[in-house]
């Protein structure tokens, strides 16, 4: 029997009666293998970053666009690449996307210089736009019986939530023991891992009609995303004020609007903007966007809190996370298999949002003679249930109830919104940090022990905007997400 008409005859049986297939969870071992690749590049380069700068030579104005070149192709292209795949092909455009980043990972650890390592990590973000949305979009389309498919978001939720620890502490033993290069090798074997057992295990759904790109909406969405990572980045390192700044964030509010224009009119459009009116999907994503900002900051001063202040490595700041990053699991997966098909989305993202940021508060607390085991670990702990309790919810409704034929650009959004959040969130944050520090520092004779009480005033600033953040968040969530459990009671919904 092929695979359409095994998931033509899984669609069309009762909700209640359980859908198993044998290589079903051998697709989910091969999409959260590959998932895992991806959310933990994000942060995995950022430990390597000081070896790389003093082994290539590039400053320290330089230094962020090894991190923004990936943000920006990444984030700029999800889009087009949702839809591609839903075009071309999930499993095509997913074997392509891992074969890519395998490729250009390895380039990129082999650098010889700045503009090669950069180069390298833009292809990087191009080849995982292409990844991620055809990743998730092969998820939703396997798993159709609701209780496995909250069985499977959870533990895929729990991946993404917790990849970014993984990097860190990847990146730390691969730096302190190997070499910076290989928090770029390693790529190749997570991607030739998954494209073996991809090719295997993998199977496509009978493909809709060929329609023509929508170039227009292709145009103005990658500027406007573009334009607003861009923006956002400069932020970080000029000023919210800045002509830059402000030149950015104007052209991309000007290319977003003109995006949604352009939809309304397009017979086959990027973006339906059906997806987007679906209240559950519509909440979901912004839940992510908003988490995205709490996510990144956490793991961007935490890592300063605990290398500046507390002395650690970069292997142990990689150990210190690996409580948050057990506890994402298993409140990821125990509350998508067990708690999300039973009370649906709104209690669980608006208690987890709730949850984070009181971890938040905790960190709000910090100061030069706090330590791990009274300060830090209880903090990372309750901010890690809050996250297991967001993304397994959110990965899991923000694909719910989209058309098989928009499965594909429904499953980039989610990606979309934590790009975007990611970089809004340091930028953001890193400007409020920095601008504390140096009021405590004005007028005053500089010493050791100032500067550490400075910098550590700037980290807890940060943490108390994050929790202001998630306690906002969770009201919106509360508002907009919809009530009980019909949410996810069925994968396939028609929307007109």
């Amino acid at each position: 029997m092929s695979a359409t008409s095994q998931t033509a005859l899984s669609a069309a049986a009762p909700a209640g009666r359980p859908r198993r297939s044998a290589h079903h969870w051998w697709v989910l071992v091969v999409l959260g293998l590959a998932q895992l690749m991806v959310v933990l590049d994000a942060t995995i380069v950022n430990i390597a970053l000081p070896s790389a700068q003093k082994a290539l030579h590039f400053s320290n104005a330089d230094r962020q666009w090894v991190v923004t070149a990936y943000a920006l192709s990444f984030g700029g292209l999800l889009l087009l690449a949702g839809r591609l795949a839903d075009l071309f092909g999930r499993k095509r455009t997913f074997l392509v996307g891992l074969i890519g980043f395998a490729a250009v990972s390895a380039i990129g650890g082999a650098s010889t210089g700045f503009t090669m390592l950069v180069v390298a990590r833009a292809c990087q973000g191009v080849f995982g736009a292409l990844l991620a949305p055809s990743a998730l979009s092969l998820l939703t389309t396997t798993f159709t019986d609701p209780k496995e498919r909250a069985e499977a978001f959870g533990i895929y939720g729990a991946i993404a939530g917790a990849g970014g620890a993984v990097g860190l502490l990847l990146g730390g033993a691969l730096t302190e023991y190997a070499d910076w290069r290989w928090c770029l090798y390693v790529n190749a074997v997570f991607a030739v891992a998954a494209g073996i057992g991809g090719s295997m295990v993998l199977h496509d759904q009978e493909r809709p009609a060929r329609v023509p790109i929508d170039l227009p909406g292709t145009l103005t969405a990658v500027a406007g995303l573009v334009s607003l990572v861009y923006g956002f980045s400069e932020a970080s390192t000029k000023s919210w004020t800045s002509p830059v700044t402000l030149a950015l964030l104007a052209a991309s509010a000007a290319l977003l609007a003109g995006f949604v224009a352009i939809e309304r009119r397009r017979e086959h459009p990027l973006l339906p903007l059906r997806i987007l009116k679906h209240r559950a999907r519509g909440g979901a994503n912004l839940a992510m966007l908003l988490t995205g900002i709490a996510m990144f900051g956490v793991f961007l001063f935490l890592t300063y809190y605990l290398q500046l202040i507390l002395r650690y490595s970069p292997v142990m700041t990689g150990v210190a996370f690996l409580p948050m990053l057990g506890m994402v699991i298993v409140v990821a997966t125990t509350s998508g298999t067990f708690m999300l098909p039973r009370i649906g989305p709104r209690p669980l993202v608006t208690v987890g949002l709730v949850i984070a940021g009181v971890g938040m508060v905790l960190m709000s607390g910090f100061t030069v003679t706090s330590g791990y085991g009274d300060s830090v670990l209880p903090s990372l702990l309750v901010v890690g249930a809050g996250l297991g309790l967001i993304f397994g919810a959110t990965m899991n409704v923000a694909t719910a109830g989209a058309a098989p034929e928009d499965a594909g650009v429904a499953s980039a959004l989610p990606n979309v919104a934590q790009q975007i959040g990611g970089a809004l969130g340091p930028a953001l944050l890193n400007t409020i940090a920095t601008t504390a520090t140096a009021s405590m520092l004005a007028g005053q004779r500089v010493t050791p022990r100032l500067l550490a009480v400075a910098s550590v005033h700037g980290d807890v600033t940060a943490f108390r905007v994050v929790y202001v953040i998630l306690f906002a968040s969770a009201v919106v969530s509360f508002l907009i997400l919809p009530r009980g459990r019909a949410a996810v009671a069925h994968h396939r919904v028609h929307v007109a």
